[in-house]
């Protein structure tokens, strides 16, 4: 893997370069190094040439006027051999004493220091001159063969300058191209595969795949990549797949809460809870693919739960009271295939208010299905709202129980205090008229007793007609002030006149019991005014000044007579017995203007809380 990783490689191609362009650059140094001075050397090999005349030419004149002398002769000398022996002329010569270079400048030398030097120290005659001639020839010709030597010697190090230069060059680019093909090859196609594959996924296409050959960095990110995109390929249609799962979830649990709110209505809606939630169960039972699904309450007075609603039953239940309906009847085939056998699981809920255990809800759920969660919450929120539909239920039953005793216990009581109260007074002039016998000295007081019994028949029959009118009124009207209404309405078509009626009581302020003490004040109020009262306008109020009711019957009439109301009136004693037992007041009093104010105060039951309450609360 090291040899195909890109960094490898291109710090191979760097490390190549440098080396070439080290080796190039040690190379010409050297051979810089090598003709340094070579120049020198050919200037000094060429001056030989023209100073090897120079001496020939000084020392044929040596004897003529103007002639150098003896010691400027041999200077001259000198100089020569100096300047053959010159250090610029022998660096230039190589070291190796058989190179050819090495034994023209050792002939050169030779030449001079063995021929020729030793004639230029005789005098000049024909025949030294003629052979100085000759040597001084063969000199200047070993001289231009040195310093041709040394210009070849330097040209061919500078060709080989030139030639190291050019193979460098040809390396370098060699290895640039190499280098140019491999990272178009292995660089910048596959980061185009890879950008194209970044593009492809941003648009949500996961099949496509890099597939990079070798090993090197960026076939491992390819491969990666490949990877990658086939884990977000999976992701996507796992998210896909769970998505649409959850949306069919949603959806049925939007249909479920549907359900559950049509439930609610129909269950606070039917006072039957079988018929009211048998529908909905089954519809249930579909949606979430559950069932069967029974209830059963808990009652204090059973050992065991009792057995109310259920979704699926063979035989008809025990507790069914439409004969007619067949809602939870299913065939003996379909319930043997329901999850109460071998596979199924059971879902015990319980349905309770705050304090009180009021139920059990039993469902049944395939086990290899299992039950989700999200079912469960609606299988619990149905199992509330059952709960409170039972518990209102109880209520409503418990509530309409109390109704019924109470209306018991008030006509009870009406019976007793006006109609029995009448019976027993007959009763007694009976037993007066059995004891006066039927003695003829006795006929007034016999006129007296059947008097007496006539008023008290015609009381009774009266009293009679008003609790029945009054029962009647409380059973068919749905509140004190409309019972008042059809009240005044009666009495006004008896008095041929209009009865004014002002009624400002708060709703929900009396209770049955004293609503019926209420009305029933009112109409005896009213019937005094009919017989005795001869009036022309009767006014009746009901206010509440918190927290007192209080009624006013009033008239114009006649007044009682002596502020005191009349023999054997039963009517007022009733009155007051009703004040006492609505815990009040009751005042008949004659008015300055004339007529009579009859006027009841007294503070409802639900108002005696009040008090106890805020103390409670400040302490």
């Amino acid at each position: 893997m090291l040899n195909n990783s890109l960094v490898h490689r291109l710090g191979a191609v760097v490390a190549a370069i440098s080396i070439v362009a080290l080796m190039n650059i040690a190379i010409s140094m050297a051979i810089s190094a090598s003709i340094q001075g070579s120049a020198t050397a050919i200037n000094l090999a060429g001056s030989l040439r023209m100073q090897s005349f120079v001496l020939l030419s000084d020392w044929l004149q040596v004897s003529g006027p103007g002639g150098l002398t003896e010691n400027e002769r041999l200077q001259r000398l000198e100089n020569f051999s100096q300047r053959l022996e010159h250090p610029g002329l022998i660096n230039a010569l190589p070291s190796a004493v058989d190179h050819d270079l090495a034994r023209q400048h050792q002939q050169v030398t030779e030449l001079w220091q063995q021929q020729i030097r030793p004639l230029f120290r005789d005098r000049p005659t024909a025949s030294t001159a003629t052979e100085l001639r000759e040597r001084i020839d063969r000199l200047v010709h070993k001289i231009d063969s040195l310093v041709a030597m040394l210009e070849a010697r330097t040209e061919a190090r500078v060709r080989l300058m030139n030639l190291v230069q050019t193979i460098s060059l040809i390396f370098a680019a060699l290895v640039i191209v190499l280098m140019v093909f491999d990272i178009k090859a292995r660089v910048l196609r596959p980061l185009g595969r890879l950008l194209e594959i970044a593009q492809a996924v941003g648009r949500k296409d996961f099949d496509q795949r890099a597939n990079l050959p070798g090993r090197d960095e960026l076939s491992q990110l390819g491969g990666a990549l490949d990877q990658m995109t086939s884990a977000l390929a999976k992701s996507y249609r796992q998210l896909e797949s769970e998505s649409w799962e959850k949306t069919r979830e949603l959806e049925k649990s939007h249909a479920a809460l549907e359900l559950l709110h049509r439930a609610s209505r129909s269950l606070f809606a039917n006072r039957d809870l079988c018929g009211g939630s048998i529908p909905l169960l089954q519809q249930l039972e579909e949606l979430l693919n559950i069932g069967p699904i029974r209830l059963y309450l808990h009652d204090r007075h059973a050992a065991e739960m009792v057995e109310a609603v259920t979704t699926a039953s063979v035989d008809r239940p025990y507790y069914c009271r439409d004969h007619h309906c067949t809602a939870c009847l299913v065939t003996p085939e379909a319930y043997d295939a329901l999850p109460p056998s071998e596979d199924g699981q059971r879902l015990l809920l319980p349905i309770r208010t705050a304090s009180t255990l009021l139920g059990t809800l039993e469902v049944w759920y395939r086990r290899d299905q299992g039950l989700p969660s999200t079912a469960r919450r609606l299988l619990e929120t149905l199992s509330d709202q059952l709960a409170t539909a039972i518990f209102l239920q109880n209520q409503i039953t418990e509530q309409q129980q109390l109704t019924l005793a109470e209306e018991r216990a008030v006509i009870a009581r009406e019976l007793h205090d006006s109609l029995a109260q009448s019976l027993s007074y007959l009763k007694m002039q009976v037993a007066r008229l059995r004891r006066v016998g039927l003695d003829p000295n006795n006929e007034q007081l016999h006129k007296d007793i059947l008097e007496e019994l006539s008023t008290g028949l015609n009381s009774a029959y009266r009293q009679l007609r008003e609790l029945l009118t009054t029962f009647r009124l409380k059973l068919d009207t749905p509140d004190l002030g409309t019972a008042l209404r059809e009240t005044v309405n009666e009495f006004s078509e008896r008095l041929d006149y209009s009865v004014s009626l002002d009624f400002r009581l708060p709703p929900q302020t009396l209770s049955a019991n004293e609503e019926i003490h209420v009305l029933q004040v009112v109409r005896e109020a009213l019937a005094n005014a009919v017989k005795h009262a001869r009036a022309t306008e009767v006014e009746v109020t009901i206010a509440f000044d918190t927290p007192t009711v209080k009624v006013r019957v009033s008239d114009n009439g006649v007044g009682l007579p002596d502020g005191d109301q009349p023999p054997q009136h039963y009517g007022l004693i009733i009155m007051q017995d009703r004040a006492r037992t609505l815990g009040g007041r009751l005042a008949v009093d004659n008015r300055p203007e004339g007529g009579v104010d009859v006027t009841l105060a007294f503070i409802p039951k639900s108002r005696h809380l009040i008090p106890t309450q805020s103390s409670t609360t400040e302490a």
